[in-house]
């Protein structure tokens, strides 16, 4: 039986009330240095989309041209057609051609204070190693390899190594249980794991190796283990199966020629949940995909040779795969990578980070960012910022007043904060702005990047000129995935069953009067408040402008006059100095800012909210939370211990 589309779509439209007025164009400074100074590469790429594109894959380093841009036939589709390329060969042997092989590719600095640099010769004779140690291991293309690593350099190392030899990477979020990995490695069949006997968070060590050994108890496809050792900890190996990473390496030669991949060779898989509880493998392949996640790295954060580049994120994400590993290094750019939590050993920390390293370009989540505003001001303030020159957001909708204390508060009111909106799926940065061409709105994803074909429509397919409707890919782009790992039939009726030949995100937006784009949500985090579809983005972000409030999350819980009530859970920011009238004083605010309509029901203090391990709140858990439901699986919690305690507090709310 084919798989029930995961989101179904609403019979009426979302309404928009909440109106941000407040614009910041680009600094003429950044515009005159920037690679792209006008809207022109707007109308290129509307003329001609197959012709930009192009444009754009030439930046890489191919063994054989393509013979045909683009073959679609819905909903699958093939870039650089007869096209031969290596995305390892792309990241380093070209830069070490260009005599860059000195540059510091990665400059990384584990939890505990350890750092080390590796210049592109360096993260290019550990690929070879590790490629001839894999080989040697009987890995060989088409292989699939998962990788359960700390953010340590050896796991861009492994990524790179398995996309020179073709085999498949499939990277397993290093704080995901014994059973996710097992579950991915069986789907993925994959032959070998690359593992660690553990790594540091927030002080502790996450025992990587215990947890692998648990999962490889039933995953028959599984013929080695590599380890690193990172923590030092002493951890059982199994004679024949196991293999200590750096005796492997110590013995391998440093160079490895690169297999000639077919653009549309896969690259990797990347699991991402489904309503049903079955992850899914998404697949993405290789020439497209690298062609647009360079191309968006260079034109969204106008990198450049002088830049030190920091994405806050952690490789296990789409983020990290796109914008850590092959994207800047694709463009030879030197970056930042970090191993732990951003408040250890203080909340300081990722800013003394900035300062040490004179990073001039971060990317970060608008979670992460709400949590900086909780923790105060204090902490930016103490280290010198003066190096950034560009911001950026992922992950999820950032409210107005979060992205504005970014600019005002680590950007020092002068740097553009870029606003991305993508997906696991899109495989790279589909929404954005162009930072020396675009005029900031707080909250606005902007325009569709240039050769993005991106609408909204209603219901029925029609596109919505101004005003809020549902978010729609109307035409195949470079980095979209190519199906869902052993399933088509999932694919077709996930993705493409919403409406004929067009891609469904699940994601409501709106569009305003001069054409910006408005991510709302996820379609199921939509209220319906007696017969109002309201976006619950709407709500929060009205929270968050209220000086005591550092992140909200709102929900709609039964209600049985209006159908739908709604919930609002509240972390105070620690300056806050009261809660005594706090809850009436929210609801009035919230009726100002946007309408009696969207006032609060319940208001929830609560000292922190359900995450995803990629920070993003889980409002299916506050859902059943406020509507005195049971909990499901948390598994995939960040701090499970969080819903307890939301339940408790939640039952005593009047």
């Amino acid at each position: 039986m084919a798989e029930r589309p995961e989101q179904e779509i609403p019979e009426q439209e979302i309404e928009v009330l909440l109106d941000e007025q407040r614009a910041y164009p680009p600094p003429e400074d950044f515009r005159r240095q920037a690679w792209i100074q006008n809207e022109s590469i707007y109308r290129e790429a509307a003329a001609d989309p197959e012709g930009f594109w192009a444009a754009q894959a030439e930046r890489l380093e191919w063994s054989r041209r393509w013979d045909r841009v683009l073959d679609w036939k819905p909903p699958f589709a093939r870039w650089f057609v007869g096209g031969k390329l290596n995305a390892s060969v792309n990241c380093l042997d070209r830069h070490l051609a260009n005599g860059r092989g000195d540059r510091p590719a990665i400059l990384w600095e584990g939890e505990p204070g350890d750092r080390k640099t590796l210049t592109y010769a360096d993260l290019h004779r550990e690929v070879c190693r590790l490629t001839n140690v894999l080989r040697g291991l009987g890995v060989g293309k088409g292989d699939r390899v998962a990788i359960y690593l700390p953010m340590v350099p050896e796991l861009p190392v492994a990524m790179l190594a398995c996309a020179r030899i073709g085999a498949p990477h499939s990277v397993v979020f290093a704080g995901f249980s014994a059973q996710s990995l097992r579950d991915r490695i069986n789907d993925a069949e994959a032959k070998v794991l690359i593992t660690a006997d553990g790594g540091h968070r927030r002080g502790g060590i996450v025992p990587l190796k215990a947890i692998s050994d648990e999962a490889l108890e039933n995953t028959p496809s599984i013929t080695g283990v590599v380890m690193v050792r990172r923590t030092g900890e002493d951890v059982p190996m199994v004679a024949g199966r196991d293999h200590d990473w750096a005796e492997l390496m110590e013995g391998a030669a440093d160079t490895a020629e690169p297999e000639e991949m077919d653009a549309e060779d896969v690259l990797y898989i990347l699991y991402t949940s489904g309503t049903t509880g079955k992850p899914k493998g998404i697949v993405h392949t290789t020439g497209g995909y690298l062609t647009q996640v360079t191309a968006t790295a260079r034109a969204v954060f106008d990198l450049k040779d002088s830049d030190v580049w920091w994405a806050a994120a952690d490789i296990g994400w789409v983020t990290g795969h796109s914008y850590i590993v092959y994207g800047p290094l694709a463009l030879g750019v030197t970056q930042v990578m970090y191993e732990g939590a951003p408040d250890t050993p203080n909340r300081a920390r990722l800013w003394s980070i900035v300062e040490r390293y004179r990073v001039t370009c971060f990317y970060t989540a608008p979670t992460a960012i709400r949590a900086f505003m909780k923790w105060g001001t204090e902490h930016p303030a103490a280290h010198d910022l003066g190096s950034l020159r560009l911001l950026g957001t992922v992950g999820e909708p950032i409210n107005p007043e979060a992205w504005v204390w970014y600019h005002r508060e680590i950007g020092g009111g002068r740097c553009p904060v870029v606003d991305t909106w993508w997906q696991t799926e899109t495989g790279s940065i589909m929404a954005t702005a162009l930072p020396g061409v675009t005029t900031l709105k707080p909250g606005s994803a902007t325009h569709a990047f240039p050769g993005i074909a991106l609408e909204i429509l209603d219901r029925r397919g029609e596109r919505v000129e101004v005003g809020g409707g549902l978010l729609a890919i109307t035409k195949p782009w470079p980095s979209m995935l190519r199906g869902i790992w052993g399933d088509e039939e999932r694919f077709r009726e996930t993705y493409w069953s919403q409406w004929k030949d067009i891609y469904f995100p699940a994601d409501g937006a709106h569009r305003d009067e001069d054409g910006y784009f408005w991510v709302m949500g996820r379609v199921d985090d939509v209220l319906n408040v007696s017969g109002h579809r309201l976006g619950a983005a709407e709500v929060e972000s009205a929270l968050v402008e209220h000086e005591a409030v550092a992140e909200a999350a709102v929900v709609g819980r039964p209600h049985e006059i209006k159908g739908e009530g709604i919930a609002a859970f509240v972390v105070l920011r620690e300056s806050a100095s009261s809660r005594d009238g706090l809850a009436a004083e929210l609801k009035a605010h919230v009726a100002r800012a946007i309408g009696p309509i969207a006032r609060p029901d319940d208001i929830v203090f609560a000292a922190d909210v359900p995450k995803t391990r990629s920070g993003k709140i889980m409002r299916r858990l506050l859902r059943d939370i406020a509507a005195g439901k049971a909990i499901g699986d948390t598994t995939t919690l960040a701090d499970p211990a969080v819903v307890q305690k939301l339940r408790e507090e939640y039952g005593d709310e009047d």
